[in-house]
């Protein structure tokens, strides 16, 4: 595996592939690698002759008051990961190399954006937007692997590239879980002891939800929301949301009638955690 600082470094080596008809499989991340990211590696290194993995910060999706600073890092630990799934190529870039001084280039996030984590994190999803375009120019790849624990992410990338008519293909893997249910996450790692065990009930919120709507048959988004809701208050420090929405327009429903994406973010302790999934009635 070859680990490239360099933009322009990468976009050649990239193009000599292409040249040669080979297939580039592209996962970007922010690094601190887990089992959900290696999951999708696993799948690009299946899918494409060559596999390029990103580690990069970003530092425009984050709020003024968010964890920029303290987000875990850990890039030996990572390139030894990566090397061990095949990775062909480890891309790390600087920030200048993202960001050119007097970068103006910033994306719109689309109306998707205008619900679920969008009124919570203003501004996040232009900084994912942007940067994951910025990416795409650099890598130029035959295909891109996001998770579906950032389903609303996933969703506004798709429609970026088709508003970019961007020729990348957007694969996307489900969500990969601890044994007790908890989503995985960089973030996870903040938790105490304590909190870990209370941030198991965002999971056994989703299953109640989905119990209800499946085998009990209630249709009325309210009932179903106050009893996530109900589930989680006792063991969060915080709700920030629990919303029932459409699964490709992200607009709230009011009754499930076919299927629904139960999405929520609570904090446990000052830790924001995100879960959902998708029910098909």
């Amino acid at each position: 595996m070859k680990v490239l600082k360099s933009a322009k470094r990468l976009t050649s080596v990239i193009a000599r592939f292409k040249k040669k008809g080979k297939r580039i499989g592209f996962v970007p991340t922010m690094g601190f690698l887990h089992e959900g990211h290696l999951s999708l590696v696993r799948k690009a290194r299946r899918e494409n002759d060559i596999v390029a993995v990103s580690i990069f910060v970003n530092p425009t999706q984050f709020g003024p008051h968010e964890d920029y600073r303290r987000y875990p890092r850990h890039l030996a630990r990572d390139t030894r990961l990566l090397k061990r799934e095949g990775v062909d190529y480890l891309f790390v870039p600087s920030r200048s190399s993202i960001y050119p001084s007097h970068f103006r280039d910033y994306v719109r996030p689309g109306p998707l954006a205008r619900y679920l984590c969008g009124p919570k994190r203003p501004g996040h999803f232009r900084g994912v937007a942007t940067v994951v375009k910025r990416l795409f120019d650099i890598v130029a790849p035959y295909a891109a692997y996001f998770g579906e624990k950032d389903y609303q992410q996933a969703r506004i990338i798709e429609s970026m590239v088709k508003r970019f008519q961007l020729p990348v293909r957007i694969k996307t893997s489900p969500i990969v879980r601890e044994q007790d249910g908890l989503a995985m996450s960089s973030r996870n790692r903040y938790l105490s002891r304590e909190e870990r065990i209370s941030a198991r009930f965002l999971y056994q919120a989703l299953l109640l939800a989905r119990k209800l709507v499946r085998q009990q048959g209630v249709r009325d988004v309210r009932r179903v929301k106050q009893a996530v809701q109900n589930v989680l208050a006792p063991h969060v420090t915080k709700i920030d949301y629990v919303a029932i929405v459409h699964p490709q327009t992200l607009k709230p429903l009011k009754r499930v009638n076919h299927s629904a994406l139960i999405a929520l973010a609570c904090y446990v302790g000052r830790t924001r955690l995100i879960d959902n999934m998708v029910v098909r009635v």
